[in-house]
């Protein structure tokens, strides 16, 4: 998860060249197939998956980014997670639409599988002010349905929940990472720890999505759950 800020603007910050935040991404990427070795024997297919964060803050709305701005900006980790021969990249907690287009037509020129995570308010909306369902019909539309899936991720299911409907779109979200605390996020960056929140109750909110939309095959965590999470919503969904 380390690449999740390894483009150049975050890069620079740390004082890294052009050839170091190249390097930065390919060794995250190695690290995953290290990992990835040791179950080999275990899990017949895995995947390697870059990540891509926002340019700027994800919790603050970024509605000056244009399409063709993002496109250029995310191109070049797109690139460098070409060079690393990942199966896929995910753009993780994208709260702006243009910016979500953006990276989908970089992914889609340099030949790299994308798909787009966004993160929901406390309203079950974007930060931008859409619909998750507007969000993902939009981005559709606009880059001929480049991205491979959708998903959620950095809120709770007291967020998402209420964004998840009926039609065509909501066929296209296949993942889901909650965050552990039901608390807003902005507070949770002010409190300078993480909160675990309840992992039964995260389980069993998971299993209830899952039972709603089966056809959601993505899982995990984000802020906050650590194994015992995993091992709730696992349950959860097991008995789905």
């Amino acid at each position: 998860g380390l690449d999740y800020r390894a483009s150049p603007d975050w890069g620079k910050l740390l004082g890294y060249s052009a050839s170091g935040l190249a390097d930065a991404n390919i060794q995250c990427i190695e690290f995953l197939r290290d990992i990835a070795r040791d179950y080999s024997s275990d899990i017949p297919e895995i995947l390697i998956q870059g990540i891509i964060g926002p340019r700027g803050d994800a919790y603050e709305r970024n509605q000056t980014i244009t399409e063709n701005e993002a496109e250029d900006y995310h191109s070049v980790q797109l690139e460098t997670l070409k060079t690393a021969d990942v199966d896929l990249a995910i753009a993780l907690t994208f709260g702006s639409v243009p910016e979500a287009i953006g990276v989908a037509r970089a992914a889609s020129k340099i030949g790299v599988p994308v798909g787009i995570s966004f993160f929901l308010t406390g309203d079950g909306k974007l930060d931008s002010g859409q619909s998750l369902a507007d969000a993902i019909t939009k981005v559709d539309r606009e880059t001929d349905q480049t991205p491979e899936f959708y998903s959620v991720n950095c809120c709770h299911p007291i967020e998402y929940e209420p964004a998840m409907g009926s039609g065509e779109w909501i066929n296209r979200v296949r993942g889901v990472r909650p965050n552990a605390s039901k608390k807003d996020k902005i507070a949770l960056c002010q409190i300078g720890h993480l909160e675990s929140g309840d992992p039964v109750e995260l389980g069993a909110q998971c299993g209830d999505l899952a039972k709603r939309y089966p056809h959601m095959d993505i899982w995990g965590g984000c802020c906050g759950t650590w194994s015992d999470h995993l091992d709730e919503i696992t349950r959860n969904l097991l008995a789905a």
